[in-house]
């Protein structure tokens, strides 16, 4: 996929806004559920701290301080539970201290020893062995008779540690899991939303100045997408209409033009063949008569491409073989090749049969033979062959001419582009013989290539599509 396309920047852009957003999200809760159970724990350990300080003062209240210990064990069992209970003395004696859990998960008598907080209350944690922790919430208990004590209760943090370990596998697996779906929808949502680009798009493609008629399809959708549909269409039309102004003024001007071109022609012919013509008179008249037949040339050529853009060449399609009318046409001009002693060969390699206006391509085969004949030195070679191939006809002229150079070769079929003004004014030419051409392949669906160097030669490659089909009630084979 173009890594400029807007589908994939769009696809990336709403995937990497969801895995941010994902990101925010499970750090927030990560941090959320941290606090919660460290918390929760802090709370637990404070309660019971405080219930054996309530218990410190009735067992000293009405007993003695030996007889903590064992109330503690009775009641709370912290070894068995595998929590952590320490007394001690302002003095820094040691009323009771609970046993070592049963897995044996912490050594109560390695816990460093009891840091009075600055407050009645307070919460620390003690590292142990392999990067654990151990949570001390401490109360203190002021006796009645003056004396201050100390209760210590922790428990390991290894269950929450446990839990938040657990947590960003979890949220990874979420993240992948979620994220696929919602990059695999996206994707679905933005290929869908995307589909009238790519009709349009397509639509465009096969839209020329020869089918203007043509318009785009419109999405109803209401969207961005209906609205550029209906603006291109306006605009195509207007062109449309511009278009067939434009082909319609070409039309009647060479129509227009012909007839007196023809009456100054028909009085310039008569001016030369009057007797007593001077001789300098003859040389004028016979060039202003060359400048005429030149521009009948011209006006002549544009009345073609106009009756080509409006479609003339599709009225009347016949099937016919293409090798047939290449030799018929090569030999009708081998008298021009033969005052230049340029050789002509045909080269046939099967059978090429297409259809359409037989004395429109053969029109194509004369001025690109004409061309080539005219632009090749005495003694050259002209080389015309027809061959079948990607299921199309294949005519190739090729010459061992002075060539063309490859900054004209883009603007080869333009309209009035000359190679070299001053060598196509000499030969008679107007820039409009390849032009002509173009016209006449591209209202047979098909298309012309040129490929030429200087002093190299040219070779012009015309494609047709074949036909296969048997004639129809519409279709006069030859």
């Amino acid at each position: 996929m173009n890594a400029r396309s807007l589908k994939l920047q769009l696809i990336v852009w709403y995937a990497g806004l969801l895995a941010v957003c994902f990101a925010l999200l499970g750090g927030m809760t990560y941090l959320t559920l941290q606090r919660s159970l460290v918390e929760a724990l802090k709370d637990t350990q404070l309660r019971r701290s405080r219930q054996i300080g309530q218990l410190l003062r009735e067992e000293i209240q009405h007993h003695t301080e030996a007889q903590v210990g064992p109330e503690v064990e009775t009641r709370y069992a912290p070894g068995r539970n595998g929590r952590f209970v320490r007394v001690s003395r302002r003095d820094g004696g040691i009323l009771y201290l609970s046993a070592a859990p049963a897995e044996h998960s912490f050594d109560p008598a390695m816990v460093p020893p009891p840091a009075w907080p600055l407050t009645m209350e307070g919460v620390s944690r003690t590292p142990l062995p392999g990067g654990r922790q151990l949570l001390l919430a401490a109360h203190a208990v002021q006796a009645l008779d003056g004396a201050g004590y100390l209760v210590e209760a922790g428990a390991p943090m290894d269950d929450v540690q446990a839990d938040l370990r657990k947590w960003p596998k979890w949220l990874l697996g979420l993240l992948l899991v979620g994220g696929g779906i919602a990059v695999g929808g996206g994707a679905v949502l933005v290929r869908r939303s995307l589909v009238p680009v790519d009709q349009i798009t397509a639509s465009a493609e096969r839209i020329s100045s020869h089918n203007l008629s043509e318009r785009l399809p419109v999405a109803k959708t209401g969207d961005e997408f209906e609205r550029l549909s209906l603006a291109l269409n306006r605009m195509i039309e207007r062109l449309d209409q511009a278009f067939q102004t434009s082909r319609r003024f070409v039309a009647d001007a060479s129509h227009e033009l012909r007839t007196p071109l023809t009456a100054l022609r028909g009085e310039v012919e008569s001016l030369l063949h009057e007797p007593g013509c001077p001789p300098e008179w003859r040389d004028r008249l016979g060039s202003a008569l060359e400048e005429v037949d030149r521009l009948a040339n011209i006006v002549e050529g544009l009345f073609a491409i106009s009756r080509l853009d409006a479609g003339e060449a599709a009225a009347e399609r016949v099937k016919f073989d293409l090798g047939n009318l290449v030799i018929t046409t090569a030999d009708q001009m081998a008298l021009l090749a033969e005052d230049k002693k340029i050789a002509i060969t045909c080269e046939l390699v099967n059978e090429a049969w297409v259809e359409g206006d037989r004395a429109r391509l053969k029109q194509v085969i004369v001025n690109l033979l004409d061309n080539a004949i005219k632009y090749t030195p005495e003694g050259g070679t002209v080389t015309l062959s027809v061959r079948t191939e990607d299921k199309q006809a294949l005519l190739e002229v090729t010459d061992t001419g002075i060539g063309i150079p490859a900054a004209a070769l883009p603007r080869l079929f333009e309209r009035f582009f000359r190679v070299d003004g001053a060598r196509s004014r000499e030969h008679g030419g107007a820039g409009l013989g390849l032009s002509i051409v173009k016209s006449i392949c591209a209202a047979h669906e098909g298309d012309i290539q040129a490929s030429s160097g200087p002093g190299q030669g040219s070779r012009f490659q015309v494609r047709l599509p074949l036909a296969y089909s048997p004639a129809g009630p519409n279709l006069k084979p030859t």
